[in-house]
């Protein structure tokens, strides 16, 4: 990754987008919301790409980046996630059991991996699934997560 790898010692602002948000610029921009988290997820990689923020990036990515079936988004998250991201740097065994808890509190072997490394790496964990933003509210993530638009509300990103 050209973006190194993430200490989850260092203090620095970290962002974790799921693969969905990724790929939120690819959706059918006919709906008023895809278009405003569309451009929410843009504006967030244009800070993204001057490193004023982080992406962190875990393997999650890259499986469901690679396994993704239209070759235009699987090769643009690809290069996003290789220009861009940092490799997390965390124990895999706490990851395993994170995911392991979050999946007894009913979430899905992707989102439950993805909520995990993002939380231990203390990213911020920003999806356009509403169902799965709840479901993190309910499982008390120590991180903060929403959606595209409230992640630049809250930063303040212009």
């Amino acid at each position: 990754m050209a973006g190194g790898e993430i200490d989850v010692s260092e203090s620095s602002r970290f962002i974790y987008l799921d693969i969905c948000a990724l790929n939120r610029p690819f959706d059918d921009q006919d709906q008023i919301r895809i278009r405003l988290e569309t451009d929410a997820v843009l504006l967030i990689l244009s800070h993204v790409r001057t490193r004023s923020i982080r992406m962190a990036v875990s393997p999650v990515h890259i499986k469901e980046a690679t396994a993704t079936p239209d070759l235009s988004r699987r090769e643009h998250v690809l290069a996003l996630l290789s220009e861009f991201g940092a490799e997390i740097d965390v124990d895999s065994g706490q990851v395993r059991q994170r995911v392991q808890h979050l999946l007894q509190s009913g979430l899905g072997v992707a989102d439950a991996a993805h909520a995990a490394y993002a939380e231990l790496s203390g990213s911020d964990f920003v999806t356009v699934d509403d169902r799965l933003i709840r479901q993190l509210q309910r499982t008390r993530l120590n991180i903060w997560s929403g959606t595209p638009t409230a992640y630049c509300d809250k930063e303040n990103l212009r």
